[in-house]
C-alpha cells in the first residue's frame, strides 16, 4: 500500500496511511488521488460544507468493498475539527462533525469518505434550515435529460415565488438538485412544506413530465420532485462530493446555461479539478444571499384552504407526523376491506 505520506491541506497537514490503496479499480484511481482532488477542489468543497453538521460515507477499502454512514463524529477526530450536537426524528441524538478548513475535508478521506452528506443548517442554528434543497429525481423511464428540464421550469417558479434564486448541480448519478440560502428563520417543517409548494407547482404546470407522489406505483415515467429530503435528518450529497461508482463521478456545481448542456460524465475525479482550476468554485457566491420562503409558504396555505392539498407521507423511519395523511401505499389501501358497521 506503500509508505504514509503527509499532505499540506489548507496550512494543515494530514497524514494518509496507505496511499496506494486502490479506491476505484475501474480507473485506477487510489486513495492519495481522492485526497489530493479534495485539495484541488478544497475552497468549493469548504464552502458546501463549512460549519455544517456532516455524516460521512466511507469506504475503506474502496468503493467495491462494505461500506456505512457514520452519523456520530468519530472517536479518534482530531480536536481542531468542531461538532455540533443534533437530533434525530427518533428523539436520540449526536455529535457530527462540522468542516471548517479544508483539512477536515482531507483528514476524512484518509478514512474512506468518498461522499460528504451536509445538513442544511449551520452548528450555531442547528434547527433552523439556511437552505432549501429540491431534488429532481429521475424515475424508470427518465433520464438525466428530462430533470434538466424540470430544472429550468423550477427555476421560473422559484423567482415567480418571492424571486428566489436557485443554485443547480448534477447529482453525480441521473438527477438534478437545486439549491436555494434561505434565512435561518423557518422550522424543518416549514421548510419542508415550501418544498411540497415547489414540487405541487412544478407538477401543476408540467403534469406528464413531473410528479410529487410519494408511492413508487404512481409515479409513472415522470421526474419526482423528492419534497421529503428536506426532513430532519435526510441530507443530499455535497457539491463537490465524489460518489460510489466505478467511474468515479463528483456532484458538480453548473452554471444554470450549462443545465442541459454539460451532463454528470463530464465530471469526475479526475476532470473537476482542471474545471476548478480555470473556473473556480461556480456556486462562491451562494453564501452571499438570504432569501424568503413567504411567497413559497402563501403558496402552500393556498393549496391547503383552495385545493384542499395538506401534507404529504413522511418517509417510513419517522415518527407519526401531526396532519400527515395515513403512511400507506394507494394499492394496498383500496384492498383493505371497509370497517364493518356496528
Amino acid at each position: 500500500m506503500g509508505d504514509a505520506v503527509e499532505l499540506q491541506a489548507g496550512g494543515r497537514t494530514v497524514r494518509l496511511s496507505s496511499p496506494d490503496k486502490m479506491f476505484f479499480p475501474e480507473r485506477g484511481f487510489t486513495k492519495l488521488d481522492l485526497a489530493r482532488y479534495y485539495i484541488a477542489v478544497g475552497p468549493g468543497i469548504l464552502r458546501a460544507l463549512r460549519d455544517r453538521p456532516t455524516t460521512l460515507e466511507r469506504y475503506p477499502e474502496g468503493m467495491n468493498g462494505e461500506n456505512f454512514f457514520q452519523k456520530r463524529a468519530p472517536k479518534n477526530m482530531p480536536d481542531w475539527i468542531p461538532t455540533a450536537h443534533i437530533t434525530f426524528p427518533s428523539g436520540r441524538s449526536a455529535d457530527e462533525m462540522c468542516p471548517t478548513e479544508v483539512g477536515a475535508v482531507v483528514w476524512a478521506a484518509q478514512f474512506g469518505t468518498l461522499t460528504f452528506h451536509p445538513w442544511p443548517v449551520r452548528r450555531d442554528d442547528v434547527d433552523h434550515p439556511d437552505e432549501l434543497r429540491i431534488d429532481l429525481d429521475p424515475q424508470p423511464g427518465t433520464d438525466y435529460d428530462d430533470a434538466a428540464r424540470a430544472a429550468h421550469e423550477l427555476r421560473a417558479v422559484l423567482d415567480e415565488f418571492g424571486g428566489l434564486r436557485g443554485f443547480p448541480k448534477t447529482s453525480g448519478g441521473r438527477g438534478l438538485h437545486v439549491f436555494v440560502p434561505i434565512e435561518p428563520r423557518w422550522t424543518f417543517t416549514q421548510v419542508r412544506r415550501a418544498a411540497i409548494a415547489v414540487g405541487r407547482e412544478l407538477e401543476r404546470r408540467m403534469p406528464d413530465q413531473v410528479t410529487i407522489k410519494w408511492w413508487k406505483e404512481e409515479r409513472g415515467s415522470r421526474i419526482f420532485v423528492d419534497y421529503n429530503q428536506t426532513a430532519r435528518d435526510r441530507t443530499i450529497a455535497s457539491a463537490y462530493s465524489v460518489r460510489p461508482r466505478p467511474h468515479a463521478p463528483v456532484s458538480a456545481p453548473l452554471n444554470w446555461d450549462e443545465v442541459g448542456v454539460a451532463h454528470p460524465q463530464d465530471f469526475d475525479l479526475a476532470t473537476m479539478p482542471a474545471r476548478f482550476a480555470e473556473l473556480g468554485d461556480v456556486h462562491a457566491d451562494m453564501d452571499d444571499h438570504r432569501y424568503s420562503l413567504e411567497s413559497l409558504l402563501d403558496l402552500a396555505r393556498r393549496d391547503e384552504h383552495d385545493h384542499g392539498l395538506g401534507d404529504l407521507p413522511y418517509p417510513p423511519e419517522y415518527p407519526k407526523m401531526p396532519g400527515e395523511p395515513r403512511r400507506v401505499q394507494p394499492s394496498r389501501a383500496r384492498k383493505e376491506k371497509p370497517p364493518t358497521a356496528p
